[in-house]
């Protein structure tokens, strides 16, 4: 499959928060390197190349793998909104297309195992596993949302190693690559569904559970199983989380419980507000301004 390289440049203290950003985005892989070895500099900040210029200190150039058919002004904005441009503007870039022959080990090369929490740890195909007895979970960045390196799926998988009990039922809405489902199945949970708007991601979660020898149904959202569950992971964002909420509620038992994500710190009050309808709710953890709700089901 023919590949590109989107090239921008970002202040380094948010390299790091940008290649998550970009990764969850559909990006095959993200390349950090040093733009400038530590001296003050001119560029371009936000607009196309003639921009006006700004001096600015140590920044990264951030190298995204992406297909040949995505669209990199997609990514671009996204970088551009994350750093806080004004709607409209965008940064200065640059792509480049990837030979054949090196792509493969240009995308492999950049990810290592991860721990996403205590005792669990993501782990590409391509690499061994660090911890041999610890919860392992193969997924291949780059695929769908999920791959345990943003802060919303580390609270998500965090919320079901405390949650999960063997036995019980566990509904993931907006499944992605699937990574919560085949958490919950390896947790130890019984019956185990995952739910999303997209084809592919119904697709790759499948291929990622039998990659993780577990047993989860995928469906698409037209097509969500009946009946109530003991636990719900939803890990989207607050705008579908507060339109689904009826929804959602209608698939948790009496005395079940949800884990709600990718909801700001600033959007806790309206989120638990909404879902107060149907739970008791209450903020479960906190990372890097986002945060995990919980509410038992009334």
């Amino acid at each position: 499959m023919p590949l590109k390289w989107l090239i921008l440049q970002a202040p380094a203290a948010r390299a790091d928060t940008l290649s998550d950003l970009l990764l969850e985005a559909g990006a095959q892989s993200v390349a950090v390197e040093d733009a400038n070895a530590g001296t003050p500099h001119e560029r371009p900040v936000y607009g196309e190349p003639g921009a006006a210029v700004e001096s600015f200190w140590p920044e990264n150039e951030l190298r995204v793998l992406l297909d040949e058919q995505d669209d990199e002004a997609h990514f671009v904005a996204l970088a551009a909104q994350a750093c806080g441009a004004a709607p409209g503007e965008r940064f200065a870039y640059r792509v480049e297309p990837v030979p054949e022959d090196d792509w493969v080990r240009s995308s492999q090369a950049q990810f290592e195992a991860i721990e996403a929490g205590p005792g669990i740890w993501i782990v590409p195909s391509w690499r061994e596993p660090v911890v041999a007895d610890a919860l392992n979970i193969r997924i291949d960045p780059g695929l769908a949302f999920g791959t345990g390196t943003h802060p919303t799926t580390r609270l998500c998988l965090g919320w079901l190693r405390a949650r999960v009990t063997p036995g019980c039922s566990v509904i993931d809405y907006g499944c992605g690559s699937g990574i919560l489902a085949i958490a919950a199945a390896k947790l130890g949970a019984a019956k185990v569904c995952g739910v999303d708007v997209d084809p592919d991601a119904i697709r790759v979660a499948g291929d990622n559970a039998q990659r993780n020898g577990v047993v989860a149904l995928f469906r698409s959202a037209d097509h969500a199983p009946q009946g109530r569950f003991d636990l719900l992971v939803a890990n989207i964002l607050a705008n579908p989380l507060r339109v689904l909420a009826p929804a959602l509620a209608a698939l948790v038992r009496p005395g079940g419980q949800i884990a709600l994500s990718g909801i700001l710190e600033m959007q806790e009050a309206e989120l638990s507000l909404v879902y107060q309808a149907y739970f008791d709710m209450r903020v479960f953890a906190r990372q890097d301004g986002w945060i995990c709700l919980e509410g038992l089901r009334r």
